[in-house]
């Protein structure tokens, strides 16, 4: 019998798991069923809400806590984090750095701001993410490994370190990727943004690389408003994070002193205090979107030319944003499909324009990108928040 699409019947299937009163339902929104209140309101009733206070400590020591990582730094965004993870790992200017061309902007632009080249690899059908075997074919061809590191043969620059991003959530394959750095002398960064409540084999992402960046966007599993953090298990770097972006201020009773030039990235206090109510409930919010998993995982079981993207055998997703994939014979819907579900109230939408095709970007140094770009043309992401959860137990 030969497989039929129908948009329709898709947002049918949504319908079914969402709720049928709200006139709109979003992608991804914060859930604040916590102490959030009480907590803002004690940075507001003291007088604390600037980048001093106990709840920076606070939250910093829960990160740790909760991702097992030896230091966490919080900072402004997500970007501030992964642009100070670059400078920590001593990328510069004219160096090349490997990023998956099937991420969010702020990937690449971290690189941009330290003066060096983004260079593009393709993804994994498996993750979303980085395809280290793929890349480590790539490597083989392209480039030289001398002492001094790992040359691209074709441009003449250093390619000085690798950045996989945890698309939705989903960890890459760490194992692999990191024999890649080590092969290949690669310092790994890992774009941790979407991924916290995220484990491989076991283990929270931002253990593997030697310094990884969070965010709390509003849109993320946990936020702060804004906000980001540095994650790393070196003691040096961990205090050279915090250095650095509290604008390299030596410290001291009064004087102002400032060693070397730094960032004014560290996050207020009065954010923090929102993070440490959400971070009480991350473990809620995780299970809530495995939950979720399972409702529309139910719901799309009789659909045709599209199927609920599911974590890698090796990981365990917060999944973040859940993500619908089309069938490659029916991927010209999506932008019907997108059009449909939006105006029935439901947001959703594609994945980013993959990173070479934008202007500023076109002309940087990239792989075969096949995968990325048959992502780019059958990704839908659909509603996720924590609060969508219809209790169908744990995936």
């Amino acid at each position: 019998m030969t497989k039929r699409f129908s948009v329709q019947q898709v947002v049918d299937a949504l319908r079914v798991v969402l709720p049928a009163k709200a006139e709109q339902v979003p992608l991804h929104e914060p859930v604040f069923a916590g102490n959030e209140w009480l907590y803002v309101k004690e940075c507001l009733d003291t007088g604390w809400v600037s980048s001093v206070g106990r709840y920076v400590d606070r939250f910093e020591q829960m990160l740790r806590e909760y991702t097992g990582v030896k230091h966490a730094v919080a900072v402004v965004n997500g970007t501030a984090a992964l642009h100070i993870c670059l400078k920590l790992v001593d990328v510069q200017p004219g160096d090349e750095v490997l990023v998956p061309a099937l991420t969010f902007v702020a990937t690449a632009n971290a690189v941009h701001y330290c003066g060096a080249v983004p260079h593009f690899v393709d993804s994994s059908l498996e993750t979303l993410g980085l395809d280290p075997g793929k890349l480590e074919a790539y490597l083989r061809e392209i480039v030289d490994v001398r002492p001094d590191g790992c040359w691209n043969k074709e441009t003449g620059r250093r390619i000085k370190a690798v950045v996989p991003m945890h698309t939705f959530g989903h960890p890459v394959d760490l194992d692999a990727l990191v024999d890649v750095c080590q092969r290949y002398r690669l310092e790994l960064v890992e774009d941790a943004a979407e991924s916290l409540g995220s484990y491989y084999k076991g283990r929270h992402t931002g253990n593997w690389g030697r310094v990884s960046a969070l965010s709390f966007n509003g849109n993320k599993i946990v936020t702060t408003g804004g906000g980001g953090a540095i994650l790393t298990n070196d003691e040096s770097l961990g205090k050279l994070a915090k250095h650095l972006t509290t604008t390299a201020k030596v410290p001291h009773a009064w004087a102002f002193w400032h060693d070397q030039v730094g960032y004014n990235y560290r996050l207020p206090n009065i954010n923090a205090a929102l993070g440490c109510a959400q971070l009480e409930n991350l473990p809620t919010f995780v299970e809530r979107k495995r939950s979720l998993l399972h409702a529309y995982q139910a719901a799309f079981a009789g659909v045709e030319g599209v199927q609920i993207f599911r974590e890698p055998s090796f990981a365990k997703s917060n999944y973040w944003l859940h993500t619908l994939l089309l069938d490659e014979e029916y991927a010209d819907f999506r932008d019907e499909l997108l059009e449909a579900a939006n105006s029935a109230g439901i947001q959703a939408r594609p994945a980013w324009t993959l990173m070479h095709r934008l202007p500023m970007y076109a002309q940087c140094p990239r792989m075969d990108l096949s995968v990325a770009e048959q992502l780019e043309r059958r990704i839908v992401n659909i509603p996720s928040s924590a609060n969508l959860e219809a209790n169908h137990g744990e995936a």
